[in-house]
């Protein structure tokens, strides 16, 4: 059952709604309700009920949040790239606005997440049942929340984002164009997925929930071609001008050597929109001005 078929429309918030959550919202506001919160309320994407409030401020929640919600996707990325800044985005915001939703029944909350919280290094493939013993602040804080999801009492999804590129997320092209990366060979393993892919995962996974289907407590989201780093650059390289890689260019990636796999989230029924670095790279290729 789609949710669509419903006699009334679900209700579902956005908590931080700005590129991603912007992007998932846009998809779901022809089949449901939604509320899009974030600082700059001006910011939110038509079409999405617009809620402005800091999630550090619980006096701002409590004033905007709605209620009777079916479902809360809690889509946060630090205001600051410091221990602080993680803290806040992942942890204490996620507090205070569980705090607001008490005595609400959400049908599903999902925590987007990130494959950070993974710290192989040895070339192995992850998925969800392998170790998480993440080896910097960023990734334990991340874990640490999504702890505080699975344990807020709603049924709850976690999805593990890999590196999210697109259009609108252009740095690591942008990067080997100038001449700013030039990884060792054989490069690490890197993983990533498409912008749109992200966005429709999320939108796939809630449809399946609100429509009365089993879905898994985390799911690993990346495409589906592991792939190492020196072998994207190279590949880049081949479809347009490049300059000659600097003194300083990045010679690694930040995320160690894993593969993740995605096995789970194909098994769900999601298809691909970028199976592969191929696919999206040569269109944002394609489209550069």
């Amino acid at each position: 059952m789609a949710i669509t078929e419903s006699n009334k429309l679900p209700r579902i918030l956005v908590a931080g709604c700005g590129k991603l959550g912007g992007s998932i919202a846009s998809l779901l506001t022809d089949q449901a309700k939604v509320f899009g919160l974030r600082r700059n309320p001006d910011r939110i994407p038509a079409g999405t009920h617009p809620l402005g409030a800091d999630l550090m401020q619980a006096d701002q929640l409590h004033a905007v949040i709605p209620d009777r919600l079916d479902a809360v996707i809690y889509c946060l990325t630090p205001s600051s790239y410091d221990e602080q800044g993680y803290q806040d985005a992942y942890i204490n915001g996620l507090n205070n606005l569980l705090r607001e939703l008490s005595g609400q029944t959400l049908q599903r909350l999902i925590f987007i997440s990130s494959t950070s919280v993974y710290a192989q290094d040895d070339d192995s493939w992850v998925d969800e049942s392998s170790p998480t013993k993440p080896s910097r602040f960023s990734g334990q804080t991340i874990l640490a929340g999504e702890k505080v999801a699975l344990d807020s009492g709603f049924p709850t999804t976690i999805v593990r984002f890999s590196g999210i590129y697109g259009p609108s997320r252009r740095r690591f092209l942008d990067a080997v164009v100038t001449g700013n990366m030039d990884p060792v060979s054989p490069g690490p393993f890197s993983n990533r997925i498409h912008e749109a892919d992200a966005a429709a995962v999320v939108t796939h996974l809630l449809h399946k929930s609100l429509s009365g289907e089993n879905v898994d407590d985390c799911y690993i989201a990346s495409d589906c071609e592991p792939v190492r780093l020196d072998e994207v650059v190279h590949w880049v390289q081949a479809q347009l001008p490049c300059a000659t890689p600097k003194a300083d260019a990045r010679i690694g990636g930040r995320a160690g050597s894993k593969r993740c796999s995605n096995q789970r989230l194909l098994d769900s029924g999601y298809h691909f929109l970028y199976p592969d670095f191929r696919a999206g790279y040569r269109e944002i290729i394609v489209e550069r001005p």
